[in-house]
């Protein structure tokens, strides 16, 4: 491993160089000389290899140029008379903080720390093992590496998840994912909900698709492995590279004018939830855009599982085999839209029937585009408790499964049961402002 060390607005970066193909590796620069140093014991330029940066610009390893620099030399030659194009390249930070509470017992942990070896590779990371030690983090990016044992627990996680819950700023201008491994085929999924859940409350937000799952026997990367080509074990390395990448970079875009489609199956009459929603509404800046659509009962039919080919021929047209509000209206609304809000009374410790089935038929559109730059919000209502089961309920589908980007604190959570009894809950006024800014502030074009 080089380390660049920091000269002037110069960056900082961990590369990993083979020995055997040094002329490879990439340098990155802004305009300015750096000094590459060698760090003893990490990988690669070991047995007194030295590289050093030329004034030129060009990098030298022995105090001699590359084989990649001796041909870079011959096609400058060459194309010295063609006038050059200056592409501006965005570098990457390649820095993340993992948070990793391990299991007792090595051996317990050793394929995730395998795939984390490889997916992590050629980036400066931060590893806190310890709950003492959540805030202590030094980069923003973060990524959660939960193994499991056979009852689905693991003691370390369950203290940092105590913190995650009692702090509700702890990962405040976070943005990340998280891989769930277990040794067998339950608890990976429940589990990895639950910490989504509680990452969000203390200011984190979530990539598209931020989990990598790990059952025991991998049988949920088939479809993957068969993709790549791969085995079941390297479509898991594969995933997780990917998902370290999304977590280090994304950025969610900023929108001058947003779109917003608010989906409901209630009444505006008695609900709560709408009631929260009209508070809300006059607190957003006129920019917003705002599209209401009602899935009342009779209007909209659920999925009926047609075969994948028959759902991708109808996806592909922008429609669905069972046509209706979904197809005329939903659709067209959901590609529009720059954000969802969804009034989510808890019925019976779930979404209620018509937004079920909004998710559900939301798997034509999504065989043919995807909602990573899509922000999810909700409205939850509980008559007298479960909000929580609901908010997971809403991750797991809309942010793990269809790849909408999760805002931080993405859902409002209320206890209410009689009409009206939301907006004289105490504290409401202000946790109606608060929301109203994350919205607000989700789409500001300094946010980042």
């Amino acid at each position: 491993m080089l380390r660049i060390r920091k000269d002037s607005s110069a960056f900082f970066l961990a590369l990993d160089v083979s020995q055997r193909n040094i002329q490879h590796f990439l340098f990155f620069k802004q305009g300015l000389r750096c000094a590459l140093e060698h760090v003893a014991g990490d990988i690669g330029l070991q047995n007194g290899h030295r590289l050093s940066l030329a004034p030129q610009g060009e990098i030298l390893l022995n105090g001699a140029p590359s084989r990649r620099a001796l041909q870079k030399r011959g096609n400058s030659a060459r194309r010295r008379a063609a006038p050059s194009v200056k592409k501006e390249t965005k570098v990457s930070p390649m820095s993340l903080t993992v948070y990793y509470p391990s299991l007792d017992g090595p051996a317990r942990q050793a394929r995730l720390d395998r795939v984390l070896s490889r997916a992590l590779a050629g980036r400066e990371v931060q590893m806190i093992r310890r709950a003492e030690d959540l805030d202590r983090r030094r980069y923003p990016r973060i990524l959660f590496a939960l193994p499991l044992d056979e009852a689905g627990q693991n003691f370390e996680y369950f203290r940092m998840l105590a913190r995650l819950r009692r702090e509700t700023n702890l990962l405040e201008g976070c943005t990340g994912g998280l891989i769930v491994d277990g040794p067998g085929e339950l608890y990976t999924k429940s589990t990895a909900a639950e910490l989504a859940l509680a990452m969000n409350q203390a200011g984190c937000a979530l990539v598209g698709r931020p989990l990598v799952e790990a059952t025991g026997s991998l049988a949920n990367f088939r479809i993957q492995a068969k993709n790549l080509g791969a085995d079941l074990a390297g479509a898991y390395e594969a995933a997780a590279r990917e998902l370290a990448g999304q977590a280090e970079t994304f950025v969610f875009p900023a929108r001058e004018r947003p779109n917003l489609l608010a989906l409901h199956a209630s009444s505006h009459h008695t609900s709560n939830t709408m009631a929260l929603w009209g508070e809300l509404q006059k607190r957003l800046s006129p920019r917003w855009q705002v599209e209401e659509i009602g899935l009342r009962n009779g209007t909209l039919s659920d999925c009926s599982g047609c075969p994948y080919t028959m759902c991708l021929h109808f996806g592909e047209r922008g429609g669905c085999f069972y046509g209706g509000v979904m197809s005329e209206e939903v659709y067209p609304a959901v590609r529009k839209a720059d954000a969802l809000i969804l009034m989510c009374p808890n019925y019976n410790d779930a979404l209620s029937a018509n937004l079920t089935a909004f998710i559900n038929r939301l798997t034509a559109l999504f065989r043919q585009t995807r909602f990573y730059d899509k922000a999810v919000f909700a409205l939850v209502v509980s008559g007298y408790s479960g909000s929580d089961t609901v908010a997971r309920q809403l991750i797991s589908a809309l942010n793990m499964n269809k790849s909408f980007y999760l805002p931080p604190r993405f859902a409002l959570l209320e206890t209410a049961n009689a009409p009206g009894e939301a907006l004289s809950a105490p504290g409401i006024q202000d946790r109606l402002d608060r929301f109203a800014a994350g919205m607000e502030g989700l789409f500001a074009e300094d946010k980042n």
